[in-house]
């Protein structure tokens, strides 16, 4: 039996997805009997917006006896700490955005683990293990990360210079090859648009060291650069695709569809998407479309929500949090978590662990293309990987609510200036989301 389950995600509605009816069990119990089982020790209490742990916290259950984990649904962990007086605080937390200093005070220092050699720090890729530290101190172990790309339809493969890897000058000179227009000057054909994706727009925007940061005005960047950016993309427009309206027009009339059905109807080339996107395609889908990642000076640009994970604070079972954060940092047991979302028809609904590539090296280099076949041909090169810096709780509002509006007025070939500062769009959200 077959029950549908409906998550909840900030501004977007969550996929539905099929869960197994003893998934859908463990999750309702937790809403109902919140507290601990009188048969059983004192649960390991786990707050996340991750759907994959409901089936992670299962199957450790299942295979040892010591403890019990139970998954509470927080729709923002990160916006739910400190745990309020009359609620169960949770032993572990894990999602996106918790690397905020306001957050940090929150977790303990996990380098306990690393000395009594529980977890292995050199099996992490080294730059997101290093963006959960602060002063060598490991309050956050990452868990998954996404990054950047853009898809082609492989008819026009032989079009793509490079192997693995695109910078923004190399898609835009591409591109532009593929541009055709009628007598009338109408474009029949459009390569790529930076304003056809708005988050785009924001890679392009922190390929070019726009340096969005946390501060105590809610965040920073550095407004040359970004001026320079905006700059860049609008350039970029008036150079290949004559103007924002033209590129808006061919929108409006081919670019209707999904990103691989773009590309494949050979309406344009390329197609702006992430790896969670991409890998969530049924392998028919893939066989026709090709990739390559987004860089600038081998830098390839994690996506922000990177999912971490940390030890609260005040956890009522820190021995079991210990022990299920142990197991979840094991090869192996990625590779039975993996193979548990194939067996249980999930693959095509949730990608890798936890909905990205796994921070645990080898699980992405070695594990992960048995799963995945299409990533044989380019896995992401382990010294390119760039984690974003710290961004405050509520960035994916801040960025979808005031940057990207931004960026969209500032490339927009029919005006010569933003309308709004980002000031006045920063002091708008203020009053309205904070």
């Amino acid at each position: 039996m077959i029950l549908r389950m409906n998550w909840l995600r900030h501004n977007t509605g969550f996929r539905f997805t099929p869960v197994p009816l003893t998934l859908c069990l463990l999750f309702l119990s937790i809403w109902i009997y919140p507290g601990c089982s009188a048969s059983r020790e004192q649960p390991v209490v786990v707050w996340t917006n991750q759907q994959d742990f409901i089936s992670y916290a299962e199957l450790f259950n299942a295979v040892q006896d010591n403890t019990k984990v139970i998954v509470i649904y927080k729709q923002r962990p990160a916006e739910s700490l400190p745990a309020a007086k009359d609620e169960t605080p949770p032993d572990i937390v894990i999602g996106p955005w918790l690397q905020s200093e306001k957050l940090r005070k929150n977790f303990k220092s996990l380098n306990y683990l690393f000395s009594e050699q529980q977890i292995n720090s050199a099996a992490f890729y080294p730059q997101l293990l290093e963006a959960g530290a602060v002063k060598n101190k490991q309050y956050l172990l990452p868990v998954s990360f996404n990054l950047p790309a853009v898809i082609f339809s492989k008819e026009n493969e032989a079009l793509i210079s490079e192997n693995y890897i695109l910078s923004l000058d190399q898609i835009r000179d591409t591109a532009a090859m593929f541009n055709k227009q009628n007598k009338s000057g109408i474009y029949t054909n459009m390569g790529f648009a930076p304003r056809w994706n708005p988050d785009f727009l924001y890679t392009a925007a922190k390929i070019k060291n726009c340096k969005f940061n946390e501060n105590e005005n809610i965040f920073s960047w550095d407004p040359q650069k970004l001026s320079e950016t905006a700059d860049y993309l609008k350039q970029w427009t008036l150079s290949v695709n004559s103007s924002a309206s033209a590129e808006n027009d061919f929108a409006f009339k081919y670019l209707y569809t999904p990103g691989y059905k773009q590309v494949t109807s050979g309406a344009c080339l390329f197609s702006y998407t992430t790896s969670d996107e991409l890998f969530n395609l049924p392998a028919d889908r893939l066989q026709n479309i090709d990739y390559r990642w987004i860089h600038d000076n081998n830098n390839i640009y994690v996506e922000d929500d990177i999912v971490f994970l940390g030890l609260y604070k005040k956890a009522q079972n820190s021995d079991g949090a210990e022990q299920f954060i142990t197991w979840l940092m094991k090869e192996d047991t990625q590779r039975q978590l993996l193979e548990r979302t194939k067996s249980m028809g999930l693959s095509t609904a949730t990608f890798g662990i936890s909905g990205g590539f796994s921070a645990i090296k080898n699980v992405t280099e070695r594990i992960f293309p048995a799963y995945y076949q299409t990533l044989l041909d380019n896995l992401p090169a382990a010294d390119y990987l760039t984690p974003p810096d710290a961004l405050p709780p509520r960035w994916e509002s801040l960025k979808t609510r005031v940057v990207i509006p931004w960026l969209e007025q500032a490339t927009d070939t029919e005006k010569n200036t933003p309308s709004v500062t980002m000031e006045t769009l920063i002091s708008e959200w203020t009053k309205q989301f904070n």
